[in-house]
């Protein structure tokens, strides 16, 4: 990595060569809102960590293994939407647009759009916000593979990179937000992050988000609890990084994974279950937590939606609705809306 670093507002800029830069927040910023945000969802009655917490790199790097899961249907079933909207796409864009993509993470469904972009562009631009550290990683993997690709990475939350980007120029984004993240948001924050994403396209701007569509319970169900325990797994990480970055001492074994379906929310919940009464410290975030036994700490939701739903939402948000592609089994949705 070159030395040379640049300040921008509250990010560091790091220039790999002429292809590769990205902005980083600083260290005592990423550290103080996470020991600030630990303390204030673990110190109520309600406990929860936010599920943007999961990835670490260890947390993508699991993360990746359950995309790949027999029971996860969501990835595969994305990119086999994505294959088939390669070929209609190229209709909504020309060579002005840049591909923004919110949680890159290690980049596989993007190369499917990529390659849409490649078609139709000498020279692709490709904006990955992600809040783990494998942004710069895959983007050195992408770089081997496009030779008209260049990389401005933003190391920062979704809501961070946006504000980045709204200022950054004048070019035209294809904004992508893949895999039913958007489920993760309550339904407040999830109208809230709308807003922002809305706030942030200029006229012309396209924005292609993934959505999870509401079935059967058992095929919901199974997929939030896999039979490997690869997802306990992911779950569970989330408490030895608290260990590692906040010098906490939670013991993984005092833990369980618990998730279920709420058929009148239409959302999967995952919870970590204290197996015992216990305490727990957390240096860095100045708590002293204390469980009892069976009692839950909520980590993530993952709302599930109906085609209904997710166009009134896009509508009333100021969004104009251009497509919506599905799978055969009508599993999931990718929807493209625009700002005029």
């Amino acid at each position: 990595m070159n030395d040379s670093v640049q300040k921008n507002q509250d990010y560091k800029k790091f220039v790999v060569d002429n292809r590769l830069q990205y902005f980083k927040p600083h260290a005592t910023k990423i550290e103080k809102s996470f020991a600030e945000e630990v303390y204030s969802s673990l110190n109520r009655n309600s406990k929860f960590i936010h599920p943007k917490f999961f990835y670490d790199k260890k947390g993508s790097e699991l993360f990746e293994q359950i995309c790949s899961l027999p029971e996860y249907y969501p990835t595969r079933t994305e990119e086999s939407i994505l294959r088939k909207l390669q070929s209609q796409l190229s209709e909504f864009l020309d060579d002005e647009y840049r591909l923004v993509e919110l949680g890159s993470g290690s980049a596989v469904k993007t190369r499917l759009l990529l390659d849409v972009f490649s078609k139709l562009q000498d020279r692709v631009e490709y904006f990955p916000i992600d809040i783990s550290e494998i942004l710069a990683e895959s983007s050195e993997q992408l770089l081997q593979n496009y030779k008209n690709l260049t990389i401005t990475g933003i190391i920062d939350t979704y809501e961070g990179g946006l504000e980045f980007l709204k200022t950054y120029d004048a070019k035209k984004n294809l904004i992508i937000f893949l895999g039913s993240s958007f489920g993760n948001f309550s339904p407040v924050d999830g109208y809230k992050f709308l807003e922002t994403v809305y706030s942030t396209m200029k006229t012309g701007d396209l924005f292609l988000i993934g959505l999870d569509l509401v079935k059967d319970t058992t095929i919901l169900e199974s997929a939030y609890d896999d039979s490997q325990g690869i997802t306990a797994k992911f779950n569970l990480n989330v408490l030895s990084r608290i260990n590692d970055e906040l010098d906490a001492d939670f013991n993984l074994k005092n833990f369980e994974h618990h998730s279920l379906y709420n058929e009148n929310d239409q959302r999967i919940e995952m919870y970590l279950k204290s197996l015992s009464e216990q305490s727990v410290v957390i240096s860095k975030s100045n708590l002293v937590l204390k469980l009892k036994q069976d009692e839950l700490i909520h980590t993530e939701y993952s709302h599930k939606y109906r085609l209904s739903q997710i166009h009134d939402l896009l509508d009333d948000v100021g969004f104009e609705l251009k497509h919506t592609w599905l799978d055969d089994k009508k599993h999931f949705s990718l929807t493209l809306v625009s700002k005029n």
